[in-house]
């Protein structure tokens, strides 16, 4: 995947409230969750913005309360494309996260939330991919139409062997056909989406149907 670099400042101030105010102030509130289990850091001073959320058998993992800009996400929000993201955070850390989640205004569409989910090397993580149709489909050439019902898959991999896209070769695919996501295979992924999910298919036209009635005859 491609490197985003992102700006992160740590808040102490959480809650609605708080929130809103930074929205006012042109910030938008996000939070970075960690996904390595770490051992509870009794007495351990956290880092500005930092806490610890217990998982159980005595572990947790840091969750850090941030706000980035706008001008500092927006080519990362308004893209087809995916991105590992480097938040370097003011006086701290510089980690690997994806963006997991963003939450918009109803009306507006403005930005209100940003999650993200830090990354590790020995860790799988989960999250969609596009698709690219690549190749020319025989059933296209026979007089059917293309139709892609699937834009992205879920997967699962080592961010490190996340791709940019996955493509799907149609070449094969003939008329009334349709590819599934059971049907896919790439190295180093995990497809999770529904096997039974139809990625595309090419449709029967008339004029198609009418031609292969009348070759029939």
């Amino acid at each position: 995947m491609k490197i985003y670099n992102l700006e992160g400042t740590p808040r102490e101030t959480v809650g609605k409230k708080a929130s809103k105010e930074l929205r006012k102030s042109g910030l938008i509130p996000a939070v970075l969750y960690g996904s390595q289990p770490i051992d509870l850091p009794y007495g351990e001073a956290l880092k500005p913005g930092e806490k610890i959320v217990e998982t159980g058998n005595n572990k947790g993992v840091i969750v850090t309360d941030l706000t980035v800009t706008f001008d500092g996400v927006r080519k990362l929000i308004f893209t087809p494309d995916i991105y590992l993201v480097e938040i370097a955070i003011k006086g701290g850390r510089t980690v690997k996260a994806i963006l997991k989640e963003a939450q918009y205004h109803p009306v507006t569409d403005d930005i209100l939330h940003l999650d993200f989910l830090e990354v590790f090397d020995n860790k799988p993580v989960q999250m969609e991919v596009p698709v690219v149709l690549e190749g020319h489909a025989v059933g296209v050439r026979a007089g059917g139409k293309l139709n892609q019902s699937l834009r992205k898959i879920k997967v699962q991999a080592l961010a490190v062997n996340i791709p940019e896209r996955l493509i799907v070769n149609i070449d094969h695919l003939e008329l009334g056909k349709v590819i599934k996501v059971g049907e896919l295979k790439y190295d180093n992924i995990d497809l999770i989406s529904p096997k039974n999910s139809v990625v595309c298919m090419v449709k029967m036209t008339r004029a198609a149907q009418s031609a292969a009635t009348a070759a029939a005859k």
